[in-house]
Order: structure tokens, then sequence, then C-alpha cells
């Protein structure tokens, strides 16, 4: 009887066919760790100005408002973004167009109790701090940021459809505390604007696409949690919280997903964006 032999692999290929998935999962995990850090250079305004807040919480007492010092923050923020060209003098128009549309959309709900800025401050009118708008500008500072460093672009973008719903969304978050609340057929409606709409945007040398409305829906997600830490820290405060800090409701995460859509129609027109096939 001759020598035992040691059994042979039935499939030959098995160790390259291991070696490139080992290569795909470790280029994969490449992909997703740049994607952060992308996503994360474009929420610099944001988690600065957060950052800002979480800081105002520990200072000491000064003869200054909190919410002034937040105010004055947010100004040297915006300037500091401009003159290091991380936001262009177009990104800067657009973040102060939001932050005006963001103070017109803080003193209808403030006056409404929908919530509230219960600190004092010389710069607050109707009782909204000024300051308030950054937060709306936050937003409006990260689409900039994420469409230049993410080179994104439109796929059959209705711009027209898109931004009546979108204005019409803003427009609902007022009238439905007199007239009918729209804002489920609103969303059904945008949903079936946008379903033939996608983003294409770049991580390093790849390209890839996601519907607009699934991203409608995460940016919504993530400031639904910047909300909670945003509130948690003071910045303002539901009724729910006046008496000690509770989770922001649920349903406030169906409310950003729908507001990002006013943000978005406004960073496209100054994109100049075109339905490509």
């Amino acid at each position: 009887m001759g020598p035992a032999q040691a059994p042979t692999s039935g499939n030959p290929s098995l160790p390259g066919r291991v070696s490139r998935d080992m290569h795909a999962n470790v280029a994969r995990v490449q992909q997703l760790l740049l994607f952060t850090r992308l996503q994360t250079s474009s929420c610099a305004f944001a988690v600065a100005l957060l950052a800002g807040v979480a800081l105002s919480t520990v200072l000491p007492q000064l003869p200054v408002a909190r919410y002034d010092l937040l105010l004055v923050y947010g100004l040297l923020l915006t300037l500091v973004f401009r003159l290091r060209g991380w936001d262009s003098g177009r990104d800067v128009l657009v973040i102060a167009v939001c932050h005006a549309i963001g103070l017109a959309f803080e003193l209808v709900k403030v006056s409404l109790g929908s919530w509230s800025y219960p600190e004092p401050a010389v710069f607050k009118f109707a009782g909204v701090p000024l300051y308030g708008g950054f937060l709306y500008a936050a937003v409006g500072s990260y689409v900039c940021r994420a469409w230049q460093l993410m080179d994104l672009e439109l796929v059959r973008y209705r711009p027209r459809t898109t931004t009546a719903l979108a204005v019409a969304i803003y427009v609902n978050f007022f009238s439905h505390h007199w007239l009918p609340d729209l804002r489920w057929p609103l969303a059904a409606l945008l949903v079936a604007v946008t379903g033939g709409t996608s983003v294409r945007f770049s991580v390093g040398k790849a390209r890839y696409r996601m519907p607009l409305a699934l991203s409608f829906a995460l940016i919504g997600f993530f400031l639904w949690l910047a909300e909670n830490i945003a509130t948690y820290l003071g910045a303002w405060r539901y009724p729910h919280q006046l008496h000690g800090w509770q989770p922001v409701a649920l349903e406030k995460f169906g409310s950003w997903a729908l507001l990002i859509s006013v943000t978005f129609v406004i960073v496209a027109a100054t994109r100049g964006q075109r339905s490509r096939g």
C-alpha cells in the first residue's frame, strides 16, 4: 500500500476567490470610512454650532445673555467658514436665506406655543432669539458642502414640481394650525414626484446613486437626532421638556424629512440643476 496522500481541495480556485472576497470587503470598509469622513466634513458647521451651544451651558455667569453669545458665535462661524474657503459666496447666500426662512418659521411656531426659548436675550423678537435661525442655516451649510465635496448630480429631477411641493410643505407647517393638516398627502405627493429622481454622488473614485426620497428620509432622521441633542443642551424647549428633558417625539423625524425638501430645492436652484437621464 502506498503512502497516504493529503486530501486535495475539490475547488482549486477557492483560495483565489477567498482572497478576492477579502480585498472586496476591505475596499467596502475603506469606502464606508471615506463616506463617513465626507459626511463629517459636510456637517462641520452644524457640529461647530452644536459644540458652541454645549460650551455655552458650562460658561460662568456672564453679563451677556447666552442666546446673544450664540448669535455672535454663529456670525463668527459664518465668517470663518467663508474666509477659509469652506463656504463660497453662493453658499453664504444660501445660508442667509435658510436663516431667514428658519426665523420666519420660528416666529410663527413660538407664537403658537409649539416650542419656546425660555431664556432672556437682548436680540430676541417675539420670543425668538435671532440666533435661532442658525439652526436652519446649519442645514443649508450641510447640503451645500455635501454637494461640493461629493460632487452631487441630480438624475430626472423635476425642479418646478419639487419646488412647488416644498413650498406647500413649508406653508402647511403653518396653516395646519387653522386648516386641515395636509402633511401626509403632501408627503405621498413628494414621494411620487421624486420617485424617479436619484442623486449621484462620489466617494473617492467611485460613483453611487441614491433615490432622492431616501436621502430626505436619512437626513431627516439625523436631524431628529441632532434636535434631541440641541434640546438637551437647552437650545430651545418643547412644552413637554419645560420641567426636565425628554426625547423629542419621533413624529418630528417625519417633519424634518419633509422640511429638508425646502433646503434642498434652494440649494439645487443655486446649482442650476437640469434634469439628466
